[in-house]
């Protein structure tokens, strides 16, 4: 399973009562595909999943499968800190016909690697469908082991991580320790280009909402060899890759998409709004780099997508 180079982790956009906005979910959905994202990641930690009920989740799955219509990947987050909920929602994500699962380290329950390993491994067996693995330790409380990792690539549908424990040690050793075919993507915009030089295959982004084609041509560059272009994407880059993380991640993203004239909505409670000296640094940086000189939302959108 090839899943791509710049894979979009979607925000959940909402109305203003706090309601899913699945029309809304659809527009940028096929806006995203059409700027730069080979897949969307759908439900994941930028999507507010802890937020969101099963019900919703499938049904978002559904909207941004039939918006993309087979031009990307959609990649269903269907984790779950008990096994059994993350094995239902997979099986569902198949029966929906997606391209893959990403499945996050439980949360809160501070599982061994033998417990992480067995999770992950129930999971991956009870349907067919390709799994991302999800290493955050900074949200989940526990970092799945190089050595974990290598023991479920080979199971035949874990075919990718996305590492996002901030470390180039934890990713230098899962490449050392996984066949090459085996997908490491960076789960920070800004670690990007030195996953690449690891062996990495590309981005979970947040960013690649506002720059997906800007982060292809990085991505792009330095698998043609060009690594000081690449460097130069990356530099330019750099100001927003740290300013979407001024403030707890889907926040900031969502202001600036808002910013746009995206129809996002904020994020649900306990996610508070941006706050106005954030607000005030993050609109500095978009208007230094030329993202907000052409309103790109719904706003501005006659076309609506169903």
């Amino acid at each position: 399973m090839n899943f791509g180079r710049v894979l979009t982790a979607m925000v959940t956009p909402f109305t203003d009562e706090g309601e899913l906005n699945y029309d809304e979910a659809a527009r940028l959905a096929d806006y995203l595909v059409t700027h730069g994202s080979d897949g969307l990641v759908v439900c994941g930690t930028t999507g507010e999943s802890p937020t969101l009920t099963w019900q919703e989740e499938y049904e978002l799955f559904r909207v941004v499968r039939d918006a993309v219509a087979g031009r990307a990947k959609v990649i269903a987050g269907t984790g779950s800190n008990s096994t059994r909920e993350a094995i239902e929602a997979t099986r569902k994500a198949a029966q929906l016909g997606l391209d893959g699962s990403l499945q996050v380290v439980p949360y809160y329950n501070k599982p061994t690697q033998l417990g992480l390993y067995e999770h992950f491994k129930a999971v991956a067996q009870a349907s067919d469908l390709p799994i991302m693995l999800y290493n955050i330790p900074g949200r989940t409380g526990v970092s799945l082991q190089p050595e974990t990792v290598a023991k479920l690539a080979e199971l035949t549908t874990i075919v990718a991580i996305k590492e996002a424990s901030g470390t180039m040690e934890v990713a230098s050793e899962i490449r050392r320790l996984t066949p090459s075919h085996f997908a490491i993507y960076s789960g920070d915009d800004s670690l990007t280009l030195p996953i690449l030089s690891l062996g990495g295959s590309g981005v979970v982004s947040v960013a690649s909402h506002l720059v997906g084609p800007q982060l292809q041509e990085l991505i792009q560059s330095y698998a043609k060899g060009q690594h000081d272009q690449a460097l130069a994407h990356h530099l330019r880059l750099f100001p927003l890759f740290k300013v979407l993380f001024v403030e707890t991640n889907p926040v900031p993203v969502k202001a600036a998409l808002e910013m746009q004239g995206w129809r996002v909505g904020r994020a649900r409670l306990p996610l508070a709004p941006l706050q106005p000296s954030s607000r005030q640094v993050l609109r500095q940086v978009l208007e230094e780099m030329g993202l907000l000189a052409e309103a790109k939302g719904s706003k501005q959108m006659a076309t609506k997508v169903s």
